[in-house]
């Protein structure tokens, strides 16, 4: 019994680590996955890590307690950065919707339960079996593992209080605003080229009511512009895959103080 212990010790902040990367993770988060399935999985994924990781001789005491709630942060705190990098689709489809009329009619995501703009959902579920497609949760997974490179188990505090992880943390969420404008643009652009030749025509036909031609104009055009660019957008949303990736290493590089 006391040499099962140790063993139990270590694979206990192991499975926490996994877990609670499961409970904000994009995908494995999501309520369409039954919650005893992420467990589960969350289980058998934590077993295999234990075997090919070099877990350090762990005593339970006041230390281990404090290393249990710092594991569960790192899985949270990891898993919710790369979720709030990839809510930059639905931001950009926000911005889309806002231009199109659509703001004022937003739908309930059954994946986490809140209101989502129209469009951004559209965008979401393509980029999701684009990510599904291309392997990209796998991905996902390999930065949970490798996250024990950069914040090993027995590193009791995380360095909250850098002013650098701040920044860092500050910069990541400005670029995922500025990939979120961008990848709007090209809708937002067309539509407000529409919106200056319905004001040229409402000064120059005072008759012709831009309120009823207008909005069925804009949507139109804008499923048109859509419909065109989507080669482009899905590039630029591998390209946020790639950027989410790399900001989670930075993160846990920050977090682990490498």
């Amino acid at each position: 019994m006391e040499d099962l212990l140790p063993q139990f010790s270590g694979f206990l902040l192991v499975f926490v680590r996994v877990t609670s990367f499961f409970v904000t993770m994009p995908i494995f988060s999501y309520r369409t996955i039954p919650t005893t399935h992420r467990i589960g999985f969350s289980f058998f994924l934590a077993w295999i890590m234990y075997y090919t990781l070099e877990i350090p001789e762990l005593s339970i005491d006041y230390t281990y307690y404090l290393l249990i709630i710092k594991e569960a942060l790192v899985g949270i705190i990891i898993g919710f950065f790369a979720y709030v990098i990839m809510s930059a689709i639905q931001i950009a489809g926000g911005f889309i919707d806002f231009q199109m009329g659509f703001a004022i009619a937003n739908v309930i995501d059954p994946q986490t339960g809140v209101q989502s703009p129209l469009i951004g959902q559209y965008l979401y579920t393509f980029a999701l079996l684009f990510l599904l497609a291309t392997n990209g949760h796998h991905l996902l997974l390999d930065g949970i593992y490798y996250s024990y490179q950069f914040i090993p188990l027995d590193q009791v505090f995380i360095p909250f209080g850098d002013e650098n992880l701040l920044k860092f943390v500050v910069r990541s969420f400005n670029s995922a605003f500025i990939i979120a404008f961008q990848l709007a643009i090209p809708v937002v652009g067309s539509l407000f080229i529409v919106d200056v030749v319905l004001g040229i025509l409402a000064r120059t036909v005072p008759q012709l009511n831009i309120f009823v031609v207008g909005l069925p104009l804009k949507i139109g055009i804008s499923f048109l512009v859509l419909l065109v660019v989507m080669g482009i957008l899905l590039g630029s949303v591998q390209q946020l895959f790639e950027y989410t990736i790399t900001t989670m290493r930075g993160l846990m590089e920050w977090m682990g103080g490498v």
